[in-house]
């Protein structure tokens, strides 16, 4: 691939993901290109290029994107994410919701499901204070692949290994043969959805928490702008957003401050407007409103089958 190439694939994948591709990271495009040039039925790399060059072809530049999405996750990922929505943001809300009995989580990058059922797990652990509940967690990605792995809950043994407490998985999975797949219960808690996190946001709807980790490492300073502006338009006024360990809102955003004593966990400041985004950012692509999932009652005392 020569520099030329790599340029037109840096900047196709900035535009339709947000992806940042580097000169030092030519070896990934060209290992995780290659099989998609075969599957197109293309001679190599640059008759693939050449393809894209002339006319995008939809599925072709989806396959693209997806074959470049870094999918890593693992059941309560970090800890200290889980403790704190665990012990400070849920009893919170517990408190503000009272009235409606409404929570809505969205799992920005859902990826292979281990983030979404680790809070759904969470909650289902909270079935008594949830009783009459309405609560839906929305996971999304951008990549197919993974959300048709999330969808389905099955994992090796060597995943339920990564974080999962042994309580949890003799608890909400089912053992089957050598896999692990999470119990219906926990799997109709969550809604997977494919999306683009440089899409309307608000297609989406509002929600109280927004779970966006180790995500916005991957994008440029304006993507990451725009990024959490959209974030900051589906929160509610009280919301929590946790970002990933070595993400911050510091030089990037006015719209969120840090919770003092809680790494990782933001809420958004009121009263502020977005930092004017840089003429460089890409346009976003409009996307149609997508209905919201029924959300699940949860009851009291509720176990997994």
């Amino acid at each position: 691939m020569n520099d030329s190439e790599l340029d037109f694939m840096a900047a196709l994948l900035k535009q339709h993901s947000g992806l940042i591709v580097s000169k030092d990271k030519i070896y990934l495009l060209e290992n995780r290109l290659a099989p998609i040039a075969r599957l197109h039925g293309f001679s190599g790399l640059s008759t693939l290029i050449e393809a894209l060059r002339a006319k995008p072809n939809t599925a072709l530049v989806e396959d693209v994107v997806e074959a470049m999405t870094t999918n890593e996750s693992f059941f309560f990922r970090d800890g200290k994410p889980f403790d704190t929505f665990r012990d400070k943001v849920l009893p919170d809300l517990i408190t503000k919701r009272a009235g409606n009995k409404t929570l809505r989580i969205w799992c920005a990058a859902a990826s292979t499901g281990q983030e979404p059922y680790s809070l759904a797990m969470i909650l289902k652990e909270k079935a008594a204070a949830l009783a009459g509940w309405k609560i839906q967690i929305v996971g999304t990605d951008i990549s197919r692949k993974a959300l048709d792995r999330a969808r389905a809950g099955i994992y090796s043994q060597f995943e339920v290994q990564r974080g999962l407490p042994v309580q949890m998985l003799v608890k909400y999975f089912e053992k089957q043969g050598d896999v692990w797949q999470v119990k219906p219960d926990i799997r109709s808690m969550v809604d997977y959805r494919s999306f683009n996190l440089l899409h309307d946001l608000r297609s989406l709807g509002q929600f109280d928490v927004v779970f966006c980790r180790n995500v916005l490492i991957y994008f440029d300073l304006p993507t990451k702008e725009r990024v959490l502006e959209g974030i900051s338009k589906v929160m509610t006024a009280d919301g929590s957003l946790f970002l990933g360990g070595a993400e911050t809102v510091f030089g990037v955003s006015n719209l969120f401050k840090p919770t003092d004593g809680l790494h990782g966990l933001y809420s958004r400041v009121a009263g502020l407007t977005p930092l004017p985004t840089p003429a460089s950012a890409p346009a976003a692509v409009p996307t149609a409103a997508k209905s919201i999932a029924p959300m699940r009652t949860l009851a009291a005392g509720a176990r997994g089958n």
